[in-house]
């Protein structure tokens, strides 16, 4: 199938699951909230470049399956020339796709990293950040990024009213135990334009209940309605293409049980050789919520 072929699918297949209702696993006065909105889609050639880029780990190309990045920017609404803001990033999955974008369109990707003005800031983050800039400094490549302090204590991460998105992958669940989802959403809530996008997928606990402390790394997805809502922000629309059926959501490890973690031991604990990982390895990453908040306006 071409690149052409496969985005048309794409939008279809976005564009039938949310008209069909939102989330498989949602509660039903959840499902009353969801404005069932089809995304606007356009075949976007720079974005097409840059998930074929050659610059992109072979690692990551491996998990596009399962991470269905062209079908998740689509359904958040990227477009060309946008200011985006990327909270912790990571090893940088989306900095790859991202910057090379941003770059071409003639936009903005924003790394919310390791807040270097918290005097508290560990070694080990400073390090981790000191890395994260260095491997992306090609200008040529990358652009400009623009490398943000984020964290419990920071700064503003951008101007008031300045930004067109601002994406959570897979971090809200570490957020909420240790009490900055307010935080966290209050400045992206701030940063954004009128209209401007809040990009979120994470690991769905729906239909079982959270545990305590989000220990397990699932979060509910009326946990994050609210928390947004909290904010000022309106659900606009949700998609099912990072769902998977098969995550039982019960492991010893919790999430980071499943790939691409595939934790065999406890916290702090050497890994364990025996451990056999071939069934959870056979479920796939988890079972993913994938919602698109705005900002009135």
């Amino acid at each position: 199938m071409s690149v052409s072929t496969s985005m048309g699918v794409a939008a279809a297949i976005l564009t039938l699951s949310i008209s069909a209702g939102g989330f498989a696993h949602a509660q039903p006065e959840l499902k009353k909230a969801v404005k069932a909105s089809a995304p606007h889609y356009m075949e976007d050639q720079a974005l097409v470049d840059s998930l074929k880029g050659a610059w992109r780990p072979a690692a990551d190309v491996a998990r596009d399956p399962a991470r269905h990045p062209l079908e998740s920017l689509t359904f958040w609404g990227l477009q060309p020339g946008m200011t985006v803001v990327d909270l912790q990033p990571g090893g940088g999955y989306w900095t790859q796709i991202l910057a090379p974008y941003a770059l071409k369109t003639h936009g903005q990707y924003i790394a919310g990293l390791s807040d270097l003005a918290n005097p508290a800031l560990s070694e080990g983050a400073k390090r981790g950040r000191a890395a994260f800039e260095a491997k992306f400094a090609d200008k040529a490549l990358y652009g400009s990024i623009v490398f943000a302090n984020f964290g419990p204590k920071s700064a503003p991460f951008a101007p008031p009213g300045t930004v067109d998105m601002v994406i959570t992958s897979r971090e809200l669940h570490n957020w909420a135990p240790i009490g900055q989802l307010d935080k966290i959403m209050g400045d992206a809530f701030a940063a954004l334009k009128p209209g401007g996008v809040f990009a979120v997928e994470d690991h769905r606990a729906d239909p079982i209940p959270e545990s305590p402390k989000w220990k397990s790394g699932y979060i509910a997805t009326q946990t994050v309605v609210d928390a947004a809502a909290k904010a000022g922000f309106k659900l606009d629309a949700s998609s099912e293409v990072n769902a998977n059926p098969a995550d039982l959501k019960n492991y010893p490890f919790g999430v980071w049980t499943l790939p691409p973690t595939r934790q065999s031991a406890e916290d702090g604990k050497p890994a364990d050789p025996a451990f056999d990982h071939a069934k959870y390895d056979a479920i796939g990453e988890s079972d993913r919520m994938t919602l698109r908040f705005r900002k009135p306006g």
